[in-house]
């Protein structure tokens, strides 16, 4: 009876087509944007330093001397872990606030 497919008219369809297209590549540019981005944590006054890409990979890591403490490697370990986990919750949250939301 005229309805086309599904429901929606050859006109209505081709817009929702293009629109999906253009959301595709506005998420495409913004990831690569996202990508491209270097996120830097520095904890513990300053002794420990990571620089990550969004894409995730590390780029530096930058440690002071006097945190260097042959006899606690631990906390060294623990300062390196917390400014990579900082840079990753920073990518995230950008993330969050440039991508749309897909409900996902």
């Amino acid at each position: 009876m005229g309805y086309g497919f599904g429901g929606f008219g050859g006109g209505n369809m081709q817009a929702l087509m293009r629109q999906a297209q253009k959301m595709q590549e506005d998420m495409k540019r913004i990831r690569e944007e996202i990508d491209g981005t270097e996120y830097t944590s520095s904890v513990g006054g300053g002794v420990v330093e990571v620089c990550m890409l969004g894409n995730k990979t590390v780029k530096s890591v930058k440690i002071k001397k006097e945190v260097v403490d042959p006899d606690d490697v631990e906390m060294l370990e623990d300062l390196v872990v917390s400014a990579v986990n900082d840079c990753l919750h920073k990518i995230a949250d950008d993330e969050k606030s440039k991508l749309p939301n897909l409900g996902m």
